[in-house]
């Protein structure tokens, strides 16, 4: 009862003087984000790749002993430092097959590996340090790494426990949980903590019906919220995970006082998951917690990541390509009047207007309330415009543009302002695409959805596609797109 009252108090909001009592009580509260695994499980986590990197290198050096001098000494500190940002954790095996998860895993993490061999070689001719090193060693150790990479990923879990156990000197008990919300949310919570932690689980606690609850957790089901207590403190329970809705906090403020009589550690599970989440993440303002609904892929190391493949990417391509560019100008300056260069607006990051530049395959150079989309056999395009549109070299242009940081290499296409206008009134979440850069090519493009969308079901599978692109992106996955886009150019039959 007197929980209750403390819930009201707060929550009346017409009262001054508890208003002000609640913003003193925020300021002075710090939230941080950390894990809720033991500190082993922890570390291996976060630094497997570079861990095992570094392991690596130390046995084969002991096997040919090598002593571990300065110069071996300076290596091992740069590959778990090189390794620790470039080298990506790969996904979880989460049901799939053994030979199944290699094939998933296994392209991306050679790509990051062969970064991480390539910045070490790099450093090692720099500073002409590569003659102080074992170089059969090293071939070695560069090719087997990705194996050891891979099988420690795979044991992971088996190596949690084993060094957990070593530490203590005992064998790791494993640690018991209870989830209070029998729901699909705590059944997913309770798969997830077996698979990383081997923590077991010990029950449910609902007070609906038990005829209201999945049938997956009946059997699990062992009481009400007024047994929680009695049965953490006769089962010694580790960890308590509350997977209610946000509806019953009263419930979960009276639930959490009684706690207090016990030593178990208490999480709370949002159920974000009932939402369309992009880019979900958990971070912290000055101490704050904030959970992210809807974010673009691109903050922090991630964005410079992005944008330095850009410029590096666009850079490289120009060098490569000036002269074809060169050639295609004056071809289309002779094949038709008017300008070389076809300058439309479109919607950038955030949705801001920015103008996208394309070689003019066509007599007219539409860009007002109304454009009008090239069809097949369309009369506008010119002769030399539809070999440009065919092999897609009317886009080379857009390279100037990813320099400017106006767009990137890969992204949602970009979209005749018309067209967004029309688009964004009839298909739900169609702005959210611009929550990153325009791309000269992009996830739908290689999904067979390049060219006219004449109807609004084709536009809508586009954008199903772009949003797939911001929940899911890494480089390896832009690697990917543009690898495909060079081989769907070659033969296209959507192009035109």
């Amino acid at each position: 009862m007197s929980a209750e009252i403390h819930v009201n108090r707060f929550s009346d909001i017409n009262s001054p003087l508890t208003r002000q009592q609640r913003i003193a009580s925020l300021r002075d509260r710090r939230v941080r984000i950390g894990s809720a695994h033991s500190p082993v499980a922890t570390l291996l986590h976060r630094a497997l790749c570079p861990i095992v990197a570094v392991v690596t290198l130390l046995v084969y050096m002991g096997v040919l002993g090598q002593g571990l001098d300065a110069e071996y000494l300076a290596l091992l500190m740069l590959v778990f430092l090189i390794s620790s940002q470039l080298i990506t954790p790969p996904e979880p095996r989460a049901g799939m097959k053994i030979r199944q998860w290699i094939t998933r895993v296994a392209p991306r993490l050679l790509f990051e590996w062969s970064c991480v061999v390539g910045v070490l070689l790099f450093l090692g001719f720099a500073v002409k340090a590569s003659a102080l090193y074992s170089r059969p060693m090293l071939v070695l150790w560069c090719f087997s790494t990705p194996v050891a990479l891979i099988a420690a990923e795979l044991f992971k879990t088996r190596i949690v426990r084993a060094l957990s156990g070593a530490l203590t000197g005992s064998h790791a008990k494993a640690q018991k949980h209870i989830v209070v919300g029998a729901n699909e949310l705590g059944m997913e919570l309770t798969r997830r903590a077996h698979n990383t932690c081997g923590s077991v689980l010990a029950g449910y606690f609902d007070d609906r019906d038990p005829d209201r609850l999945p049938t997956e957790c009946r059997s699990h089901l062992r009481g009400t919220g007024a047994d929680i207590v009695r049965f953490v403190q006769d089962n010694a329970i580790d960890a308590i995970y509350i997977a209610l809705p946000i509806s019953a906090a009263p419930r979960m403020t009276h639930l959490l006082n009684e706690l207090r009589d016990t030593t178990a550690s208490v999480y709370f599970l949002p159920d974000i998951f009932s939402f369309d989440v992009i880019q979900a993440r958990v971070v912290e303002i000055d101490g704050l917690p904030v959970v992210s609904i809807c974010d673009t892929p691109f903050n922090g190391i991630s964005a410079l990541r992005k944008r330095g493949m850009d410029v590096v990417l666009a850079s490289v391509a120009l060098l490569l390509i000036w002269p074809a560019l060169l050639i295609i100008a004056v071809g289309v300056k002779l094949s038709s009047a008017g300008p070389v260069l076809f300058k439309q607006r479109r919607y950038g990051l955030n949705g801001e207007e920015i103008l996208v530049y394309k070689f003019r395959s066509m007599t007219v150079c539409e860009d007002g309330g109304k454009v009008v989309q090239a069809v097949r056999a369309d009369k506008r395009v010119t002769p030399f415009g539809s070999f440009l549109r065919r092999t897609s070299l009317d886009e080379l242009p857009q390279i100037f543009n990813v320099l400017q940081g106006k767009m990137s290499m890969v992204g949602p296409r970009p979209h005749a302002i018309a067209h967004n206008e029309q688009y964004r009134k009839l298909i739900n979440g169609y702005m959210i695409r611009h929550k990153v850069r325009p791309g000269i090519t992009g996830w739908a493009q290689v999904n067979g959805l390049r060219g006219e969308t004449e109807t609004v079901d084709k536009m809508r599978k586009r954008v199903e596609y772009d949003l797939d692109y911001l929940r899911h992106w890494s480089v390896w996955m832009d690697l990917k797109i543009i690898f495909r886009t060079i081989k769907l150019v070659a033969n296209d039959s959507q192009a035109y």
